[in-house]
């Protein structure tokens, strides 16, 4: 074999005892095994202490910690986390004072409105585009049209006129409704739509003038909400473009005012990673201080994890001094 080209000499190599070198995981880190019998806190603190491991405790831990100190934690979120059936622990979560304020898309007014209504909701996409039937569900948009219109008529926020009719309708499955409870306990519902993006918009009865005024005067509740967040945490849960837009100018504005806004937790929970929700949420607005926090996860996995974990770590805190 000719040689043409000299290779490395890897007799000199300079080589490090593993007992000088520094190790990211060591066995203190590692999950420990389940014995049968035990509780939810031993479950976590099972857990290993690595990646996600480590996150899901932090995001209990910082949720815990600003409740105690009477802190806000704003809960931004998808339709999709009501799909998923979990308004009752949402529901239960505000019932417990974690939850302060919600923000949400415009449709989850269609899908809460409908789990109050029936205790049923998400139709068959793939089925209704074919004949033009996804959509045009009567019952669900003339009654979200009524409130739109009274919300419109009396100047108030989308999230509290639909709140308001939903607790006042008598539906048989109230309990569940997260608009409904939230007005019924005084947790602020802010809705954040935008024009085309939700079935409602399809049906003649659609006020967009009154919608659209609703929810600019949501976004400005929304952003007095936001400028309080120093030390809270904000969650942002299965929203990849609408509520990490919203964010962003919220922040910017209450900064643009005068609010330093510096130093607090954010959240990103979703199945996959996307761009805004990690830029607008996670990394620009912590750039002068806090935290972000993202984990990947099916919402009916991790919701649930983070609510139990919460309400066991709000028992074991000493009251605040």
């Amino acid at each position: 074999m000719s040689e043409r080209h000299t290779r490395i000499d890897l007799n000199r190599l300079h080589t490090q005892s593993i007992r000088q070198r520094k190790s990211k995981v060591s066995e203190s880190d590692f999950a420990q095994p389940w014995k049968a019998g035990g509780s939810f806190t031993r479950f976590l603190e099972r857990l290993p202490r690595i990646l996600a491991g480590s996150d899901l405790r932090g995001v209990i831990h910082a949720v815990a910690a600003a409740r105690r100190h009477r802190r806000p934690v704003i809960l931004a979120m998808g339709a999709h986390v009501i799909k998923v059936g979990l308004n009752p622990v949402l529901v239960d979560l505000m019932e417990h004072g974690v939850i302060t304020a919600v923000a949400v898309n415009g449709a989850a007014l269609i899908h809460d409105l409908e789990v109050a209504m029936t205790g049923c909701t998400s139709e068959d996409v793939a089925v209704g585009i074919r004949d033009g039937s996804f959509g045009v569900t009567r019952e669900t948009c003339d009654f979200l049209n009524r409130a739109i219109r009274r919300a419109g008529t009396e100047g108030r926020g989308l999230g509290e006129a639909v709140g308001e009719a939903i607790l006042e309708s008598g539906f048989p499955f109230l309990r569940h409704s997260l608009f409904a409870q939230a007005h019924r306990m005084q947790v602020p519902v802010t809705v954040h739509i935008a024009i085309g993006t939700d079935v409602l918009h399809i049906h003649p009865g659609f006020d967009a003038g009154a919608a659209g005024a609703a929810s600019h005067r949501d976004f400005r509740l929304y952003a007095a909400l936001v400028s309080d967040l120093e030390n809270g945490v904000y969650l942002n849960v299965g929203s990849a473009v609408i509520l990490p837009e919203v964010f962003l100018k919220a922040v910017t504005l209450v900064r643009n005012l005068g609010t330093p806004l510096k130093t607090f937790t954010t959240v990103n929970l979703d199945f996959l990673r996307h761009y805004r929700p990690a830029e607008n949420v996670l990394h620009r607005p912590t750039s002068t201080g806090g935290r972000g926090i993202q984990i990947i996860g099916h919402h009916e996995i991790l919701l649930p994890l983070i609510a139990a974990g919460v309400i066991e770590a709000m028992d074991r805190l000493p009251p605040e001094a």
